[in-house]
């Protein structure tokens, strides 16, 4: 591993107008751009001819958490002032982990009221990263109450607002419990799904609740000194045998996103097994990192200086993803969440 690996090593010029503020009408024309790790190669395709790059016995690993429309707008009980909160981890049944804005307003003690007082909450304490442990009152069921309060919490670079909540969830979303959407999985249809495996590729489904700490920044010259933040994950009985019985078999296992590479790199032992299970991971995941796992990943292309394109620096190589972003740049591909794609053979 490397003593020293500097922020500024992954920076690249972005412009502006390449953030791509909604979704295609169609998930699947988005763009790909195919990276090949060992040589730096570069080819450019429509995400729906994905399937000519896997081989009968491939594995595609699928990220399944659902998000929830974790961002609540209400006002502080006696003031009326404006309050922000998004969910973040449920930490019991009706407590939460949350981002509150404006955070010196809501200390402990405050009380907060949402669409009229349908659902009210009180701050019960301060936790790291200035987040709030916040207890929620409410009649019925809590994920309903939020189905009908809640907003879809997108990311902060999106300014436009989305037209179609489900347009922000893959179409295999299944466990709830996400702030924001595994979106390398956006441009698969159910289609698309059906013709890979009709291939002889398998699929295995993870679960890693991704949180808003998948937006944090990188704060330190020395990315080493970078706290990592941590995420649920489950990995079953069965998605573990796929995979296990795949690398066995001489089968390559290509992970759809950086969070469902995190979860098969931080469930597996030395020797590159899967093991069924749950838990939190931190696992951070930079150049100098030997996979266990993992042999090709499908991802979007993301903000500078960020842990995701440290990710994928350490699996095809710094130069080589740095120049591939270049050439997207040049090619004006769409950027983040609701852009275009890459795949990395």
């Amino acid at each position: 591993m490397p003593m020293e690996l500097k922020k500024s090593d992954f920076y690249f010029k972005l412009p502006q107008e390449l953030i791509a503020q909604d979704p295609l009408e169609d998930r699947s024309s988005s763009r790909l751009l195919v990276l090949d790790k060992h040589t730096g190669a570069m080819s450019h395709h429509v995400f729906r001819e994905i399937g000519q790059f896997f081989r009968p016995g491939d594995c595609l690993v699928l990220n399944n958490t659902r998000v929830i429309p974790a961002r609540l707008l209400g006002e502080r009980e006696g003031t009326g002032g404006h309050v922000e909160v998004l969910l973040l981890k449920r930490v019991s049944a009706d407590v939460w982990e949350t981002l509150v804005k404006p955070g010196k307003k809501c200390r402990p003690g405050a009380r907060l009221s949402f669409g009229g007082g349908v659902l009210k909450a009180r701050v019960l304490e301060t936790v790291e990263e200035g987040n709030r442990l916040v207890r929620f009152e409410y009649d019925g069921v809590f994920e309903e109450v939020l189905d009908v309060l809640g907003e879809m919490p997108l990311p902060p670079y999106i300014t436009h607002k989305l037209q179609d909540r489900n347009r922000y969830q893959t179409v295999y979303a299944r466990y709830e419990g996400s702030a924001a959407a595994p979106t390398a999985g956006l441009h698969f249809t159910r289609e698309l799904l059906e013709e890979i495996g009709e291939k002889g590729v398998r699929t295995a489904f993870v679960t890693l609740h991704v949180g808003l700490g998948t937006f944090r920044p990188v704060k330190e010259e020395n990315v080493l000194d970078h706290h990592m933040h941590s995420e649920y994950y489950q990995v079953s009985e069965e998605a573990a045998s796929v995979i296990n019985e795949t690398r066995a078999a001489g089968g390559r296992i290509f992970c759809v996103g950086t969070t469902s590479c995190r979860t098969v790199e931080s469930a597996a032992d030395e020797s590159g097994t899967v093991h069924p299970g749950s838990g939190d991971t931190d696992i951070f995941i930079y150049p100098g990192y030997r996979f266990k796992v993992l042999d090709g990943l499908i991802t979007n292309f993301h903000l500078p200086e960020s842990t995701l394109l440290m990710l994928v620096s350490a699996l095809a190589g710094r130069e080589n993803v740095l120049a591939a972003y270049e050439e997207a740049v040049r090619e004006r591909y769409r950027f983040f969440s609701f852009g275009d794609a890459m795949l990395v053979v």
